[in-house]
């Protein structure tokens, strides 16, 4: 499948009626994994790609370098669109235009742009945002920065629960206004503030963490939220597998005595090692 048609697949979810569960993947393994049980779309999240490239907690340590080369190997082992938590831009909105061509390139279905003030300033706790203008500036690069036109991006902003829901849904609309194909949000709290934002926008929404207030998919849908990311699971169970089976080696542990292994049937299924041996055969005269 190539990058545009997994592009026009993310545009399809978005131009539908129905919300979405993302897969949360953060390598080649778990996206193969995603797509093969079903997903329809995966969400690389900030958090995750600096767990897995870094095992850094998710204070924008990572680069732009380091998550599209992550990318890059996840497009290469599935199909599965893949939209991006792209972050701050990597910079200001020059940054921002390198940024969108780099995930482009790296196989991206989609990827938002934020207006959180990223890195953390000096001196203060708590999070902030950059100014309106600024936020702007930001999606306007991410946009005339596009080589393919279906390359989904997204407007984000955290103002929600930073400053105030009209906050937020002054600076979506003018990200609308700017031409961003969705708008995502995080730190919505109750369905009033929800259906606040849904009156006041037209695009689709992606929405960051809903509360147990609003996990009602018929609800979501019904504000046009198309996909409602539920944090970022897959990596803290594989954090605790590995965790498990090292300390039960360290501890002695036998290699028939360990729990909770992948069978050879799924190691062979996630690898595709019967395709490989059929390439095998095919081009090294091997036998199957």
């Amino acid at each position: 499948m190539t990058f545009r048609t997994r592009r026009a697949v993310l545009r399809e979810i978005l131009a539908g009626d129905k919300c979405l569960r993302p897969a949360s993947v953060y390598d080649a393994i778990s996206l193969r994994i995603a797509e093969d049980i079903g997903f329809e779309v995966g969400m690389f999240g900030g958090s995750a790609a600096s767990l897995a490239v870094l095992g850094d907690p998710d204070i924008a340590l990572i680069t732009l370098t380091e998550l599209a080369e992550q990318m890059r190997r996840m497009a290469r082992a599935a199909t599965l669109p893949v939209l991006v938590d792209a972050d701050h831009g990597y910079g200001n909105a020059l940054n921002v235009r390198r940024t969108v061509q780099e995930l482009e390139m790296a196989g991206a279905a989609g990827l938002t742009i934020e207006d959180t003030l990223l890195p953390q300033a000096y001196g203060v706790s708590k999070q902030q945002l950059i100014s309106h203008d600024e936020g702007v500036g930001k999606i306007r690069a991410a946009l005339q920065a596009r080589g393919d036109s279906s390359l989904v991006i997204v407007g984000r902003t955290g103002a929600a629960s930073i400053t105030s829901v009209d906050d937020a849904i002054v600076r979506a609309r003018a990200y609308q206004a700017e031409g961003v194909d969705a708008l995502m949000f995080t730190g919505v709290k109750t369905r009033a503030e929800l259906e606040a934002i849904s009156a006041a926008t037209t695009l689709p929404i992606v929405l960051g963490g809903p509360t147990e207030e609003m996990a009602d998919w018929d609800f979501l849908a019904a504000q046009r939220v198309r996909i409602a990311v539920q944090g970022h699971a897959p990596i803290a169970a594989a954090t605790q597998a590995i965790f498990a089976t090292l300390q039960a080696v360290r501890d002695g542990a036998a290699p028939k005595e360990l729990q909770g292994l992948a069978s050879s049937d799924l190691m062979d299924w996630v690898t595709r090692a019967a395709l490989v041996k059929q390439r095998a055969a095919d081009v090294l005269g091997l036998k199957k």
